[in-house]
C-alpha cells in the first residue's frame, strides 16, 4: 500500500472535488476537476458504479463470481468467461511469463504457513515451505481463445487479483470518467493511483513518496501526469526471525517472504501494470527488479533497500526540495 500526499492547487473557475469510500474492501479516493458539486457527485457516482461491475466480476470473495467459478471448476472443467475477465486473466499471464513467476495470480493457492501478527517466532519447516505453493503456477492456467474458456490443471488451484485487480478498476474507472468529458482527476485505489489532466491551476497533479523509515514524511515528490504510480511496501507487515527482516509479500515460486526491499514505487502507464509490477520488482529483490524496469518503454521504478538506500531506474530524477 502506498501512502500519498497530495499536493492541491488553487481553484479556478473548475474546482478540486473528492470523495472517499470502501471498495473492494478498500479505501477509494475518487478526485474529478469539475465546474459544480452536482456535475461532480454524477460523476464520482458513475466511477463507483464501474468499480462495483469490476470487483462483482473478479472477486474470489463472492461466490457468486466468474473467478469463483474458475476456482470451484479447478481440475474438474474449463469455465466460460466474459472477454473482459478473460483479457485481464491473458495479460496476466503474459506479466507473470514477463516476470519469470514473480508475479503469479494463482498465489491464491498458496497455503497460508506465514504470520505477520507478531504471534510468529519460527521459521516454517523446509518442508511446508514447499507444500505451501505445490499448487501454484501461472503454467498450469489453461486458456482456450476459440471457446473463451479458463482451466486450472491442479484440483485445489485457486486465481486471485489481489495483487492487480485494485489497479484494473482505477484504469477502467478512469477510462469512463475521461469519456464522460471529465478534464481531469485521480482514482487512488488504496494506493494504487491513476492520474489524468492537470489541476485548476494547470499544474501536474504531485504525489509524495512516503518515507518507509518514517511515515509521517515524504522522500520524494513526483509529478504524476497522464500516468499511475503504485507502492509495494512492508511499513507494517513483516517479521524479523533470526535476524533476517520477512516482508508480507510472498514469492509465488518459493513460498518464501520477499527480503532486502522495503518499498518498491513503479510508475507506468497505466496502474493495472504498475500494480503487477510493483509486486514483482518487490519480490525480483532491487537488482533484477531495475534491470527489468530498464526494459520497459514508459515504465519507471523507485526502491528503498533495508538499509535506506534509494536506487532508481535510468530515466527517474528525484527531487527531494
Amino acid at each position: 500500500m502506498i501512502f500519498v500526499v497530495l499536493v492541491s492547487g488553487q481553484a479556478g473557475a473548475q474546482e478540486i472535488y473528492k470523495q472517499t469510500l470502501k471498495l473492494m474492501g478498500s479505501r477509494f479516493d475518487i478526485t474529478v476537476v469539475a465546474s459544480d458539486s452536482t456535475l461532480a457527485d454524477g460523476y464520482i457516482d458513475m466511477a463507483v458504479a464501474e468499480i462495483k461491475r469490476i470487483e462483482k466480476l473478479i472477486s474470489s470473495w463472492d461466490p457468486n463470481s466468474q473467478t469463483s467459478e474458475i476456482n470451484r471448476n479447478a481440475g474438474i472443467k474449463p469455465v466460460q468467461v466474459d472477454q473482459e475477465l478473460f483479457d485481464l486473466i491473458e495479460r496476466s499471464m503474459e506479466i507473470s511469463k514477463l516476470t519469470d513467476g514473480a508475479f503469479d495470480i494463482s498465489y491464491a493457492s498458496m497455503d497460508k504457513i506465514w504470520k505477520f501478527d507478531g504471534s510468529m517466532i519460527e521459521m516454517p519447516s523446509e518442508e511446508s515451505i514447499k507444500a505451501s505453493v505445490s499448487k501454484v503456477g501461472y503454467q498450469h492456467i489453461i486458456l482456450d481463445k476459440s471457446d473463451r474458456t479458463v482451466f486450472l490443471e491442479l484440483p485445489g488451484m485457486k486465481i486471485g487479483f489481489g495483487a492487480i485487480g485494485k489497479g484494473y478498476a482505477a484504469d477502467k474507472a478512469k477510462t469512463l470518467l475521461m469519456q464522460a468529458g471529465v478534464a481531469s482527476g485521480i482514482i487512488n485505489a488504496s494506493g494504487d493511483m491513476n492520474t489524468w489532466g492537470k489541476k485548476p491551476d494547470s499544474s501536474d497533479w504531485k504525489v509524495a513518496i512516503t518515507n518507509p523509515f518514517d511515515k509521517s514524511k515524504a522522500f520524494a515528490l513526483l509529478p504524476l501526469n497522464e500516468g499511475a504510480v503504485v507502492t509495494s511496501g512492508d511499513y507494517e507487515k513483516f517479521v524479523k526471525l533470526d535476524g533476517v527482516r520477512y516482508a508480507h509479500i510472498i514469492n509465488p515460486r518459493t513460498g518464501y517472504p520477499a527480503t532486502g526491499i522495503i518499498s518498491a514505487t513503479v510508475f507506468a502507464p497505466s496502474a493495472e501494470l504498475a500494480d503487477a509490477l510493483a509486486t514483482s520488482v518487490f519480490v525480483m529483490g532491487a537488482d533484477v527488479g531495475i534491470n527489468l524496469i530498464n526494459q520497459l518503454p514508459g515504465v519507471e521504478c523507485v526502491i528503498v533497500d533495508e538499509q535506506g538506500n534509494i536506487i532508481s531506474s535510468e530515466h527517474i530524477t528525484i527531487d527531494k526540495s
